[in-house]
């Protein structure tokens, strides 16, 4: 089963030289459970595209479903992680994942209860009561993740959620949510600029062209999970790596 269907997605936007296509033509699919990864050049409507999917923008043209019924036109049928957490500094950690739920359309006690059973399921509670600007960035990007992970939608949009921490950090939050992702399995689509990362997490990984973007590369990734930092030296992925490069670099 499909949680999202794109066909046909296009996307354009007026600037200063005239109207600019972004989206030429998007199709693609994100089966139930499946975790899919978008790379492409900068500026190649990665981010357009979650915008269109969670209903923050509408689609010049093409039909964009989530769990079968029709999507673009509206917020909130996915739950969506932005490049930063994005945390309300005046809200305490459990405040901002009780507001999300509230959003969301979960009643004050259950939106409680749940905020307080997701933060003790991953080891956070100790934090309930802190503000945003206390905590690392790796720490506020594991709140904005349970705060994504908690709400009922049936999709998951992460959008580069690890690209502002230091390379040790953004290694250590690949596996936490990998290790989360492995119990929940939410259909997940990720972008990132990072090849590695997108071999580490994905099912499929798909490239972007240049605008006015498609899909011109479709890459099913061979390893078994549970996934570990070993599978950086496999010879396997260093060869889909090259080739995930050299897919990359003719789109410049």
């Amino acid at each position: 089963m499909s949680v999202l269907e794109i066909t046909g997605l296009r996307k354009s936007f007026l600037q200063d030289a005239g109207r600019t296509e972004v989206l030429g033509g998007v199709d693609l699919v994100v089966g139930e459970g499946e975790f899919v990864s978008l790379l492409g050049p900068s500026g190649s409507g990665k981010s357009t595209l979650l915008s269109l999917i969670g209903g923050l923008e509408g689609p010049d043209a093409g039909e964009l479903r989530i769990a079968g019924e029709l999507a673009g036109s509206r917020p909130g049928p996915a739950a969506y992680m932005p490049q930063q957490a994005a945390l309300l500094p005046w809200r305490t950690v459990q405040g901002n994942i009780e507001l999300a739920l509230r959003i969301a359309g979960r009643e004050k006690a259950e939106a409680r209860r749940l905020a307080e059973e997701g933060l003790q399921r991953l080891g956070l509670e100790r934090y309930a009561r802190a503000y945003p600007h206390v905590l690392s960035g790796g720490m506020q990007q594991r709140i904005s993740f349970l705060r994504a992970l908690l709400s009922p939608q049936p999709l998951m949009l992460l959008d580069e959620p690890f690209g502002a921490l230091d390379a040790l950090t953004r290694q250590e939050m690949q596996q936490w949510l990998l290790s989360l992702w492995e119990q929940d399995r939410r259909s997940v689509l990720f972008v990132t600029h990072s090849i590695e990362e997108a071999l580490m997490l994905s099912d499929r990984i798909l490239v972007l062209s240049t605008p006015p973007a498609t899909i011109v590369r479709e890459l099913q990734v061979p390893f078994p999970r549970p996934r570990s930092e070993k599978l950086w030296s496999e010879p396997r992925f260093g060869e889909l790596k090259a080739e995930l490069y050299a897919a990359l670099r003719s789109e410049h």
